[in-house]
């Protein structure tokens, strides 16, 4: 199984990398990531991350859906998911496969603002705990976007439609965290916990808390689960 799967994402990594989709996304990501660092440091004298950590899931809901909207996608409109069906693999290989390739992409773009901390050190006297609770916010946060667009891909041959698919569900988890205290206390808290937004704040202070990281895990895990559920179904009709 994982001599299929390392194949498989060996595969898709290439699919990534045999197109300016990936290298586009993570230039403009990394120029619109660096713009957010470097203004509070220049124009506000704050050398810290807080910037990025607020701004950078923004960013997230048009990017990572832009890496995923082919995953499946572009399988069913061009029918290579036929041919994969006929190979000895499991749709749960596959989907491995691509999640892992868009996780690694992503992961990739994110070792790219490595030079942020060491800026801020030089700097001053960062937070280590707090930075890197920070960063791993932002790469959960990244994961669970991605499930999503995963998921949304399997539901049409559509690019386009994948990709608003999954902005749109992330937007509405985006929203829920950020506008909570506009409703009753009971729906407040539901929200609270719904929305991704809270769950980054509190990894941004630097606070590792179990029920944030179990968040991330549920959500992201749920939405593989209905991606491999809406796989297998397309492959049985």
């Amino acid at each position: 199984m994982k001599r299929r799967v390392s194949e498989l994402y060996k595969k898709e990594l290439r699919a990534y990398f045999d197109t300016p989709t990936a290298y586009v996304v993570t230039v403009v990501m990394l120029l619109l990531l660096g713009y957010l660092f470097a203004s509070p440091l220049f124009l506000m004298n704050q050398a810290s991350l807080a910037s990025l950590l607020d701004s950078a899931p923004l960013l997230f809901l048009f990017f990572i859906p832009a890496l995923t909207m082919r995953l499946y996608a572009e399988e069913y409109k061009s029918g290579t998911i036929e041919i994969l069906a006929t190979l000895p693999v499991l749709d749960v290989e596959i989907l491995a496969s691509k999640y892992l390739a868009a996780m690694t992409v992503v992961t990739f773009m994110l070792a790219g603002t490595a030079p942020y901390p060491i800026v801020l050190w030089l700097l001053g006297n960062p937070d280590w705990g707090a930075m890197l609770c920070g960063y791993a916010a932002l790469w959960l946060s990244a994961a669970l976007l991605a499930s999503i667009g995963l998921w949304a891909s399997t539901l049409t041959r559509n690019q386009i439609t994948a990709f608003i698919t999954a902005f749109l569900i992330g937007f509405i988890l985006f929203l829920a965290g950020k506008f909570h205290v506009l409703f009753p206390p009971l729906a407040a808290t539901a929200m609270d916990f719904i929305g991704f937004d809270s769950h980054m704040a509190t990894l941004g202070r630097g606070v590792l808390d179990t029920r944030d990281l179990l968040y991330f895990a549920t959500f992201t895990g749920y939405f593989l689960y209905l991606a491999y559920l809406r796989s297998s179904l397309r492959r049985v009709l």
